[in-house]
C-alpha cells in the first residue's frame, strides 16, 4: 500500500542565477554608447543601469532627488567596466525638464529606459484626483514624454535606438488595488506595440520588460508592508512563486541589456515578464474572495 499520510518533498524549483558581476553578453557589448535610465538612481533602475555599465556603457541617471542620484553615480562609477556616469535631476511629467536633461547628456542616448513610475495600493473608491494624477501623470505620460523626446531626436538624426519600458503584469490582467497604476501601465505596454510600428521603418526598436516579484530598497512602504503580511513566515514569500523563490535585481538588469542589444535586433513590440511564471499561476479551485479593503486592513467605505 502506498503512504499518503507523509508530506511529500518541497521541489527544488528555479535554479538560482549566476553570482553578480556575471555578464550576460560579451564584455564591450556597449562600449561607445550611452544609456539613459529614469528612476535610475534606486531599485530596479540601478540595477538594470549596473547592468549596461558592466557592459561598457557611458549612464545618464535620471530622476528628481538629487542627493540619491550622486550616491547612485558613486556607485555604479564603480561598477567594473563602466564608463562615464552623469545625472540629470528631472521630473519627468515636465517635457522642458526632460528635454533639458536630454540636452545636458551631452550626446544622443543609443538606449532609453523608462522605469520610472509611481504606485501604492487603495481601494479604487478611495483614490483622490490628485492621487490618480500623480500615478498617472508619472507612469504614463512621463513615460510618453521622454520616449517622445528620445524618438524626435533619433528621427531627426537618422539613427537607429532602443528603447525600453517597464511595465507591469496587471497591464494584461489588471489589478485590484492598483487601479491607478494598472490603468497606466496597460497605456505603457501599448506605446510599445504602437510606437515598434510606428518607427521601426526608421530602425528604433521598441520593447517592454516586466519584473515580477524581485524585492529591491525603493519598494515603497505600503508595498512592503503588504508583502510582510503575506509572508509572516520566513520563506513563505518564495513559497507563493512558482519558482519557489523571488527573482534577484540582476536577472532584470541581464534581459534589459539583451534586448537592447545588437543580439536583439528582430524583437520589437515585444514584452518581456520576468517573473518566474507567477502572472501565471492560476489555482484547480479559486480561493475565498478577500476584498481589496480587507487586504489593506481597512474598514468599510463611508
Amino acid at each position: 500500500m502506498t503512504d499518503t499520510s507523509s508530506t511529500p518533498p518541497r521541489p527544488p524549483g528555479l535554479p538560482g542565477p549566476p553570482p553578480l558581476g556575471a555578464a550576460a553578453l560579451p564584455a564591450g557589448t556597449y562600449a561607445g554608447q550611452l544609456v539613459l535610465v529614469t528612476g535610475g538612481g534606486s531599485g530596479l533602475g540601478k540595477a538594470m543601469a549596473a547592468e549596461f555599465g558592466r557592459l561598457g556603457a557611458d549612464l545618464v541617471i535620471a530622476g528628481r532627488r538629487a542627493g540619491q542620484l550622486e550616491a547612485a553615480r558613486a556607485e555604479l562609477a564603480a561598477v567594473p567596466g563602466a564608463g562615464r556616469v552623469s545625472v540629470a535631476v528631472c521630473d519627468i511629467r515636465e517635457p522642458e525638464q526632460v528635454a533639458a536633461a536630454f540636452d545636458a547628456a551631452g550626446r544622443l542616448p543609443d538606449v532609453l529606459v523608462n522605469n520610472a513610475a509611481a504606485n501604492f495600493p487603495s481601494p479604487a473608491e478611495d483614490l483622490s484626483p490628485n492621487a490618480w494624477r500623480a500615478v498617472v501623470d508619472i507612469t504614463l505620460t512621463g513615460t510618453w514624454f521622454t520616449t517622445r523626446e528620445f524618438g524626435r531626436r533619433h528621427l531627426a538624426a537618422g539613427t537607429p535606438g532602443s528603447i525600453i519600458n517597464v511595465g507591469a503584469s496587471y497591464a494584461w490582467t489588471g489589478g485590484p488595488g492598483f487601479a491607478h497604476s494598472s490603468a497606466a501601465k496597460a497605456g505603457v505596454k501599448n506605446l510599445v506595440e504602437t510606437l515598434a510600428v510606428e518607427w521601426g521603418p526608421y530602425g528604433i526598436q521598441v520593447n517592454g520588460l516586466v519584473p515580477g516579484l524581485v524585492p529591491h530598497e525603493d519598494m515603497t512602504a505600503d508595498i512592503r508592508d503588504g508583502l510582510d503580511r503575506a509572508a509572516a513566515a520566513p520563506g513563505a514569500r518564495d513559497a507563493r512563486q512558482p519558482a519557489l523563490r523571488v527573482g534577484l535585481p540582476r536577472e532584470l538588469g541581464w534581459a534589459a541589456t539583451f534586448l537592447a542589444s545588437p543580439y536583439a535586433r528582430f524583437i520589437t513590440g515585444h514584452t518581456l515578464v520576468v517573473d518566474g511564471a507567477n502572472w501565471q499561476r492560476r489555482s484547480l479551485v479559486n480561493p475565498e474572495v478577500v476584498t481589496v479593503r480587507e487586504q489593506l486592513g481597512r474598514g468599510p467605505f463611508r
